[in-house]
């Protein structure tokens, strides 16, 4: 795990899990970027951060690291998420390992990723 600090000066954390990133704040797990591996792509199909920790740029740090880890294991990026789709948007330095989302994309993810 990576540790940075964020705008409070509270110590945040990212680990990686088989199917997610995590970001804890004080020892305290408050969001996640969940992905499904499929042959060299990671899709990244869901993040949030609680209501709590909202608009304090704890999601940037969360998916800055969780991109940068993808990169670190030779995975292509696919955004399906909203907020990974935006972040890339504003950090065209990962571009080349960025692929675009389509209708199979979304198909394996719904089919990986079982409501529990």
């Amino acid at each position: 795990a990576r540790m940075t600090t964020y705008k409070t000066g509270a110590p945040t954390s990212v680990r990686a899990h088989a199917d997610k990133f995590t970001i804890a704040v004080d020892s305290r797990d408050i969001g996640l970027t969940a992905f499904v591996d499929h042959d060299d792509q990671r899709i990244f199909h869901h993040t949030e951060v609680g209501d709590d920790y909202a608009g304090r740029g704890l999601a940037t740090i969360l998916v800055g690291e969780a991109l940068a880890t993808t990169r670190s294991a030779g995975k292509r990026i696919v955004p399906v998420c909203e907020l990974v789709a935006n972040y890339l948007d504003k950090h065209p330095d990962f571009g080349d390992i960025v692929d675009p989302a389509t209708d199979d994309t979304e198909q394996f993810v719904r089919a990986a990723v079982r409501p529990g």
